[in-house]
C-alpha cells in the first residue's frame, strides 16, 4: 500500500469527542466531506454534553446528556475509550494505548481539565466534576444532604453552590478572592452577584484560603475549621495539552494550543478547536482562550470548512457567549468587557433583573444580562455589527438596546 493510499484511508481524525469534537466531525460532513472521518474519545462513555452535568445530571433529573447523533448514519467511527498519549507530526501519526492512529488532516479538540485543589488529591469526600462518572459519583452525595463546602466562587463554583441547595445541603462557599468572580468581572458587577448567595441561604466566605483538607472537614489559613460531608472543587480549569509537550506543536503559557485565525496550529494540516485553543481576535485586538460550549460549538464550522477548501477568506471572530444558572437566575454574557472604557447599568442589580454593558469609544463591546434574555440578543448583535449607542439611552432599562444607537 502506497503512503498516499494509506494517508486518503486515513482521513480526518478527531481528537476529543466532546462538543467541539462532534460538531467538526458534523460539519465536515454537513460541509461534503466524504472521506474517512474517526472521533477519538478518552471515555467509554458515548459522546455527550457538559454543560447538564452540574445541573440536570447532577441533580438526577436526567441520567446522562448524550449527543442526539447519528454517527453511523454520518459514517464517523467512533473509537471510545482510547486515551491519545502523543502525536509525531513527521510520521503524522498519533500514539495511543492500542497502537498508532494514521491522519491526513488532525483536530484536536481535547477540551480543559479542571484544576485540582493542592493537597486534596486522594482525600475521600473530595470532588471535582468534568465527566459524566464525575456527577454518578456526587449524585448521590448531594441527595444525602451532607454539609458541602464548594472551594471557588466562579461560574462553576456558583453552579455548584446552586446545586447543593436545591438537593438541600447546607453550604459553606470558599473563595481566595475578595468577591466572587474576581477574575472575570469588575468589582462592582461581582460584588452585586455576590449577594446571591446569602439570598440563597448558603454561607460565602471571601478572602479565605483553604490550607487543608482531611475527611470530614476543610481547615481554613486563618485557623477556621469547616464541617465537610462532601468538599466540591471549582477552581478553574486548564487545557488539556499536556500530552502535546513534545510535539512540536506551540502552546501558550496557559497551556492553550496557539491557534491562527482559521484555528490552524503551528503544524501543517493539525488544527484546534474548542476549550484547548487560543485564537487572534480582530474584533478586541487580542488572543482569546473562551472556555464556553459556544465556542466548542462554532468553531467547528470554520474548521470544516478550511480542511474542505485548503484556505477560507472566513476566519474565527466570534463574539463570545455563555450562560449560567445560579440561585434561581438566569445569566448570560457575551463579548469581552476588557479595554472598555465606559460601563453602564441598565437596571438595579438588587432587583431580579438588570444589565450591563461596557462601551469602548461608544461602541458596544461586552453586554452581562440577569434575566433579561432581550437585551443580551439584541447586545450580541451590536456588537457584532459594531454600532454606536447613545449611552443615555443604553442607560434607560425601558428603551430596547436595538433603539440605542446614537
Amino acid at each position: 500500500m502506497s503512503e498516499q493510499t494509506e494517508q486518503t484511508q486515513s482521513g480526518v481524525v478527531i481528537v476529543g469527542a466532546g462538543m467541539a469534537g462532534v460538531q467538526t466531525a458534523v460539519a465536515l460532513r454537513e460541509q461534503g466531506y466524504t472521506g474517512p472521518v474517526t472521533l477519538l474519545g478518552a471515555e467509554p462513555h458515548q459522546p455527550y454534553d457538559r454543560p447538564p452535568l452540574s445541573k440536570a445530571v447532577l441533580l438526577g433529573k436526567a441520567e446522562d446528556s448524550a449527543f442526539d447523533v447519528d454517527f453511523e448514519g454520518l459514517d464517523i467511527r467512533l473509537r471510545l475509550g482510547t486515551e491519545v498519549t502523543g502525536l509525531r507530526a513527521g510520521a503524522r501519526e498519533l500514539d495511543t494505548e492500542v497502537g498508532p492512529v494514521p491522519y491526513e488532516a488532525l483536530v484536536l479538540a481535547t477540551g480543559a481539565e479542571p484544576l485540582t485543589l493542592p493537597g486534596s488529591e486522594g482525600v475521600r469526600g473530595v470532588h471535582l466534576l468534568r465527566t459524566l462518572d464525575d456527577a454518578a459519583r456526587l449524585r448521590p452525595v448531594l441527595a444525602a444532604a451532607p454539609a458541602v463546602v464548594v472551594v471557588g466562587a466562579g461560574w462553576i463554583g456558583a453552579e455548584f453552590a446552586t446545586a447543593a441547595r436545591e438537593a438541600g445541603c447546607a453550604v459553606t462557599v470558599v473563595e481566595a478572592a475578595d468577591r466572587v468572580l474576581a477574575g472575570a468581572l469588575p468589582a462592582e458587577v461581582g460584588e452585586a452577584m455576590g449577594r446571591w448567595y446569602a439570598q440563597a441561604g448558603a454561607t460565602l466566605l471571601t478572602g479565605a484560603r483553604v490550607a487543608s483538607v482531611e475527611p470530614g472537614r476543610v481547615l481554613l489559613s486563618d485557623g477556621r475549621e469547616l464541617p465537610a460531608g462532601a468538599v466540591i472543587v471549582g477552581i478553574g480549569a486548564r487545557p488539556a495539552t499536556a500530552w502535546l509537550a513534545d510535539s512540536g506543536i506551540d502552546l501558550g503559557p496557559d497551556g492553550s494550543v496557539t491557534a491562527d485565525a482559521w484555528l490552524r496550529t503551528s503544524l501543517e494540516d493539525v488544527y484546534a478547536v474548542g476549550d484547548c485553543a487560543s485564537f487572534p481576535s480582530a474584533r478586541y485586538g487580542t488572543r482569546l482562550l473562551v472556555h464556553h460550549w459556544d465556542n466548542a460549538l462554532q468553531g467547528p464550522r470554520v474548521v470544516a470548512a478550511d480542511i474542505l477548501s485548503g484556505g477560507t477568506d472566513r476566519a474565527y471572530d466570534p463574539v463570545p457567549y455563555f450562560w449560567s444558572e445560579q440561585f434561581g437566575r438566569f445569566v448570560q454574557y457575551a463579548g469581552h468587557h476588557d479595554g472598555a472604557d465606559e460601563t453602564v447599568w441598565r437596571g438595579d442589580p438588587a432587583d431580579p433583573a438588570w444589565s450591563v454593558c461596557w462601551l469602548r469609544d461608544g461602541v458596544l463591546v461586552a453586554v452581562l444580562a440577569v434575566g433579561r434574555p432581550r437585551d443580551l440578543a439584541q447586545g450580541r448583535r451590536l456588537i457584532e455589527s459594531g454600532t454606536a449607542l447613545d449611552p443615555a439611552k443604553v442607560a434607560d432599562p425601558a428603551t430596547p438596546l436595538k433603539s440605542a444607537a446614537a
